[in-house]
């Protein structure tokens, strides 16, 4: 997963530490969002496709869904997706119900 020494931006839909660790989370606008896909190359950890259809289109990349078991190295920096609230249980939400409910996006990094 390594390319030229730089570890991909892992995409993911949710604030999800995926294995013990430190970890810094904060808020990014799409254009730095765009900058680190664009200098690093990324991996979609995104499991839903309404996530990954909004994710392609603020990107300007196309995004797969990709429903994969994802661990973050030390010093891997991912961007998250997260929605400004929480759907309730067993709700797959569609890209429109996703837009009324609003989204932020994150920069969440590994730090050990």
């Amino acid at each position: 997963m390594v390319n030229n020494g730089i570890l991909p931006i892992a995409l993911f839909n949710g604030t999800v530490a995926t294995t013990n660790g430190l970890y810094s989370i904060e808020d990014i606008d799409v254009e730095n969002a765009k900058e680190y896909i664009a200098r690093n190359g990324f991996i979609s950890a995104i499991g839903h496709e309404a996530t990954a259809e909004i994710m392609s289109d603020i990107l300007c990349t196309n995004i797969p869904m990709n429903r994969i078991q994802f661990y973050q190295q030390v010093g891997q920096v991912a961007i998250v997706f997260k929605l400004n609230e929480r759907p309730p249980e067993g709700v797959i939400l569609n890209k429109e119900e996703i837009q009324r409910i609003g989204y932020s996006l994150k920069i969440m990094q590994r730090l050990k």
